[in-house]
């Protein structure tokens, strides 16, 4: 089976506008994947083809990623444990050339509740989350940045049938996030995603706007 998902993305701050394209295979239980994640129209005609990656996962075991203009790998890896009954998903990234390494690691407490860590070793970069969904539709998350000693807060909540509309505030930006992601008024093969970006520390002035429209193709 091979998947193909394309999506056009632009905005009305500067000339943030292109293509970003994902062709994957499934041969087995692996899935191989070509995308190109920053496809830009440099010129209003001539594409520039900057972000070629491709991938090899075996879903929930790794997926390594190769970045062929950077000529850089990134590895991760992937488990699921028990402790005290409590399903814990934890998360290995190594990106070669910037020798970073971050671990990711989620407590699920409930069907409702979870909480999550991530800490790229070596460095004072950990941010702590808890993430709560009431009845199924609105989603809560408030995030403390260890390294910044800020607060981050990010509210969602599904409506008509399956868009969502949501929210996000980092306090030591001060910058507000409105996003809308829309399925209900085109068909169950494509999506279109609306985002508005507010930086209250400069006072008020028009949003960074972007439009993103994505669609999914199967053979």
């Amino acid at each position: 089976m091979m998947n193909a998902a394309v999506s056009f993305i632009g905005g009305t701050n500067g000339n943030k506008k292109g293509l970003a394209a994902t062709l994957a295979a499934h041969p087995g239980e692996l899935k191989l994947r070509a995308s190109l994640s920053d496809t830009n129209f440099t010129d209003g005609s001539t594409l520039n083809f900057d972000d070629l990656l491709l991938s090899v996962e075996k879903p929930g075991s790794f997926i390594i990623d190769f970045d062929i203009p950077k000529k850089d790998v990134q590895f991760q890896f992937m488990n699921t444990f028990k402790v005290e009954a409590k399903q814990v998903n934890w998360t290995y990234t190594h990106v070669r050339n910037e020798r970073r390494t971050v671990l990711d690691g989620t407590l699920l407490l409930d069907t409702a509740n979870k909480l999550s860590a991530s800490h790229e070793l070596g460095s004072v970069n950990c941010k702590l989350k808890y993430t709560h969904v009431h009845k199924g539709l609105t989603t809560f998350e408030p995030c403390y940045d260890l390294a910044k000693k800020s607060w981050d807060l990010a509210v969602s909540r599904r409506v008509l049938g399956g868009d969502l509309i949501k929210a996000t505030y980092e306090t030591s930006s001060q910058v507000l996030g409105v996003e809308w992601s829309c399925s209900s008024l085109i068909n169950e093969d494509g999506m279109i995603k609306v985002s508005a970006s507010f930086n209250l520390a400069e006072g008020l002035h028009p949003p960074k706007l972007n439009v993103q429209s994505m669609w999914n193709f199967q053979a």
